[in-house]
C-alpha cells in the first residue's frame, strides 16, 4: 500500500514551510544592522550583506524540507548576499529611492542567485532557472518594501517582512518546481518489481 499523500498536501505543506520562514528576514536584518549598522560604505555593504546572508541562508536550509545541504546552502547565501550587497549598493551609491533600490536588489539578486544555484542539489531541475529568477524575486522584495511605508533611508542590509513575505512565496513556488520535496523517494518507490525477482521494500512500505 502506498502511504504517499499525494502531490498537492505534500505541495502545500512544503509551500507553506517555506513560505512561514520569511520571518528569518528581518532577523538577518536586525542581525546585520546590530555589526555594521547603516550600509553606506563598502565595508558595511561586505561584512552586513555577509552576516545577513548566513541566518537568511540557515533560515532557508531549515524551512527547506530537508531538500537544501545546511553546509552548502549557508556559506553560497552568506557569500552570495556579501558580494551582490556590495555590488549593488556601490553601483547606486548607497542611495534609497524606489528606482536606486530596484536596481540595487536586482544586482544583489543576480550574484545571490548564481551562488546559491551552484549549491542547489545535483538532482534540481534546470538550477539556472534560479538565477536567473532571483534577481527579479530581489526586486520585487526591495519593491515590496519601500511601496509598504517601511523606512528604507536607514540603509538596511535586506528588505523588510512586505518583501520577505513576497519573495517566500513566489520562490517558494520556484524551488517546489525545481526541487520537488521527497522527489527521489517516490521515484525509487515507483520502480516496477520485474516478474519472478524478490523486491525488498523499505520498512515504512505494506503489501496488501
Amino acid at each position: 500500500m502506498n502511504r504517499n499523500t499525494g502531490p498537492r498536501p505534500r505541495f502545500l505543506r512544503s509551500w507553506s514551510v517555506w513560505t512561514a520562514g520569511f520571518l528569518a528576514f528581518p532577523v538577518a536584518g536586525l542581525a546585520g544592522t546590530a555589526v555594521v549598522g547603516r550600509i553606506d560604505t563598502p565595508v558595511a555593504a561586505l561584512l552586513g550583506g555577509a552576516v545577513t546572508g548566513v541566518v537568511i541562508g540557515a533560515g532557508q536550509a531549515v524551512v527547506s524540507s530537508r531538500r537544501l545541504d545546511l553546509s552548502r546552502w549557508i556559506p553560497a547565501t552568506g557569500i552570495g548576499m556579501s558580494l551582490g550587497l556590495l555590488l549593488g549598493a556601490a553601483t547606486v551609491g548607497y542611495r534609497t529611492s524606489l528606482a536606486d533600490l530596484a536596481l540595487m536588489g536586482a544586482l544583489t539578486g543576480l550574484v545571490l542567485g548564481a551562488a546559491q544555484a551552484v549549491a542547489l542539489p545535483q538532482r534540481t531541475h534546470s538550477r539556472w532557472i534560479w538565477a536567473a529568477t532571483l534577481p527579479v524575486l530581489w526586486t520585487l522584495g526591495w519593491t515590496a518594501t519601500t511601496l509598504g511605508g517601511i523606512a528604507v533611508d536607514q540603509q538596511f542590509t535586506v528588505f523588510g517582512a512586505y518583501g520577505a513575505v513576497t519573495f517566500s512565496a513566489l520562490s517558494g513556488l520556484l524551488l517546489h518546481r525545481l526541487l520537488p520535496p521527497g522527489a527521489d523517494t517516490d521515484s525509487a518507490r515507483e520502480v516496477p518489481c520485474r516478474p519472478g525477482r524478490h523486491r525488498t521494500w523499505p520498512r515504512s512500505d505494506r503489501a496488501v
